[in-house]
């Protein structure tokens, strides 16, 4: 390539972000070089300056400087360790998307300090154009489970309107300390992330709070062992950062392990617990594009088989759904 190019939006790129973009049609050009040559305002759409965040519509303008120099291309090579890696922990795929059971502890994205995580190793299985699977949804860097990646840009457009409608059933197991009462209903309040003297963390606010947003949970307990442990099923209807911790927290029963929100002061555990947050995203439903329906479900990680045996709770006996107050009607 050389000289300055002009690229037309094509229809399955109308709402793609503009790193997103690049990403797809550039995959050599590392992000950093990226946003210093939108800083300078060289690259542009429709003739406007733009940011990395700018989403797309179909029939714009991209504006692509020449990015053949050394400087700009970092050349990506593939890490078989890391397809053999990646090739192992997929419960599901087909030409739009994998299903991942993503291991309890690895990161979903990067930040500070933060060098290996799902987005970084998924370029190592990229299509056949060429393009890196793309991430849809999110996981906490110590939730294990399902995680749902899209494989081209279509299928990511689908499958996040799927989770910004809120058509996606996802079912959670955790663990937490105490007997929820009731044992089964909603958790639903209103959260705020906030600067504490633990750092940064979502905390519950008051209706019109600065930065509220609504949660609902439901929740319901599948098994108990004495009144010291609960194995609670979970489901999210809206999806807050860390919602699900908080909200068990919230009702008094937090999760085992929770490095953040877990507040029973002189807390003991059990022997032969497994180490690690306790919360599992088991289970997720959705519509695929072919207009089937994906039921699907992740087995649990080492630490929490170790609690449930440690427990007693049997999970290949319950694989109960959180149950919503309607559906019991």
């Amino acid at each position: 390539m050389s000289g300055v190019q002009h690229r037309e939006v094509t229809a399955d790129e109308d709402g793609m972000r503009l790193d997103r973009w690049f990403s797809r049609h550039f995959p050599q050009l590392g992000f950093g070089r990226l946003q210093k040559l939108i800083r300078n305002g060289d690259v542009r759409v429709d003739k406007a300056r733009a940011q990395t965040s700018t989403r797309l519509a179909q029939g714009q303008t991209v504006r692509v400087p020449p990015v053949d120099d050394p400087d700009t291309v970092r050349p990506f090579k593939v890490n078989e360790d890391d397809v053999r890696f990646l090739r192992d922990i997929i419960l599901y795929e087909d030409d739009d998307i994998f299903v991942f059971n993503k291991p309890h502890g690895l990161a979903v994205q990067g930040g500070s300090g933060t060098t290996r995580h799902m987005d970084a190793l998924l370029k190592n299985l990229p299509n056949k154009q060429g393009e890196a699977p793309r991430l849809v949804h999110r996981l906490d860097r110590d939730t294990s489970g399902c995680l749902i990646v899209a494989r081209t840009a279509a299928a990511a457009k689908h499958f996040g309107s799927v989770f910004r409608s809120r058509s996606a059933r996802k079912i959670y197991w955790a663990v937490v300390a105490g007997n929820p009462t009731p044992r089964q209903g909603e958790i639903s309040c209103f959260l705020s992330k906030q600067m504490t003297t633990d750092g940064e963390q979502m905390v519950v606010v008051r209706n019109g709070a600065p930065g509220a947003v609504h949660s609902l949970s439901y929740y319901s307990t599948t098994d108990t062992a004495s009144r010291r442990f609960a194995w609670v099923t979970l489901k999210p209807v809206t999806g807050r950062t860390h919602q699900l911790r908080v909200h068990m927290a919230q009702l008094g029963t937090p999760i085992i392990d929770d490095p953040r929100y877990f507040n029973i002061e002189n807390w003991q555990p059990a022997p032969g617990l497994g180490s690690g947050l306790h919360l599992h995203a088991r289970r997720l439903a959705l519509p695929l594009r072919n207009g089937k329906r994906l039921d699907i479900s992740a087995p649990l990680p080492h630490h929490m088989k170790q609690s449930f045996d440690a427990l007693g709770f049997d999970a290949n006996r319950y694989d109960a759904q959180a149950v919503d107050p309607e559906d019991a009607a």
